[in-house]
């Protein structure tokens, strides 16, 4: 009984975390990337700059690493209740947030974000850069946006 009240916690708190991580990726590939590609060059780059030193803060921290390290433990969970269907949900759930929230910003995101922050926004180099980052980054911010609402949707639905 305690093991299942902790499933159902760490499942509800994970649906939670997803859809917070959702919602601010969401953002920014409906509109924040866009008025921020309306800036003249310099500016646009030099705001995101500022982005992505701010964005490394406890609140968002906790909502994107908490729900990562709750989607290594809730694997162990969808073991013990496979038979009931939960299991699979808490799988592929996990498994999404993981694959597609974490493993695709370690792989574009933050490097996109590393060559963004290495250059000097009022040179023509970074004005060519930031053409290309504004494509790139978005479209992998979009997936990592479905990743965790696909997610979530998966942990609501084994709390059912």
């Amino acid at each position: 009984m305690m093991i299942e009240q902790a499933v159902f916690y760490a499942t509800f708190a994970a649906a939670v975390g997803s859809g917070l991580v959702a919602g601010i990726f969401y953002a920014f590939s409906s509109f924040v990337m866009g008025a921020l590609g309306r800036l003249p060059p310099g500016h646009g780059i030099e705001a995101m700059q500022a982005i992505n030193v701010v964005v490394i803060n406890r609140s968002f921290m906790l909502a994107f690493f908490g729900t990562a390290l709750l989607c290594c433990a809730l694997p162990v969970a969808a073991y013990l209740r496979w038979n009931d269907g939960a299991g699979k949900l808490l799988l592929l759930g996990s498994l999404l947030y993981l694959v597609g929230t974490v493993g695709v910003t370690m792989a574009f995101n933050v490097p996109l974000n590393n060559a963004l922050a290495a250059v000097r926004p009022e040179t023509a180099e970074a004005a060519s850069l930031w053409a290309h980052y504004l494509e790139r980054w978005t479209m992998w911010n979009t997936v990592r946006t479905a990743a965790p609402t696909a997610a979530m949707i998966l942990f609501i639905a084994a709390l059912r």
